[in-house]
């Protein structure tokens, strides 16, 4: 099995940035995407980034020019860059990882992390 660690989340004013981190962990296997995902409050999970192993990505549309995702293969870990935040980017994030072992393909998520964007 997979494990996700996350950090990174807090509270921050309109207008500031953080820095998510998700790492990846357990046995010998291979990471396909990793990406963002986040669930504001009554609301449905939906999409923020996602970026394939060979590093093309892809945004929501609502975070787009203000969010930035990559990945350290090496280290098996995806970071979210979120600048310029609003208080509608107020949610819980949650990291994915699609993996694989064996052939069999795998879809795993972190335990989340609040982030809210408030004066």
């Amino acid at each position: 099995q997979v494990q996700l660690v996350e950090s990174g989340g807090g509270l921050v004013q309109p207008g500031g940035s953080l820095r998510l981190s998700c790492a990846a962990s357990g046995t010998i296997f291979t990471i396909n995407a990793m990406g963002w995902y986040r669930q504001p409050p009554g609301k449905e999970r939906e999409l923020v980034a996602v970026i394939a192993s060979g590093g093309s990505t892809n945004y929501a549309d609502s975070v787009k020019e203000r969010i930035t995702i990559s990945r350290d293969n090496a280290k098996n870990t995806v970071y979210l860059q979120m600048n310029s935040l609003k208080p509608e980017d107020t949610a819980v994030y949650y990291c994915n990882v699609k993996w694989s072992r064996s052939g069999i393909l795998f879809n795993s998520w972190g335990q989340g992390t609040q982030v809210t964007v408030s004066a």
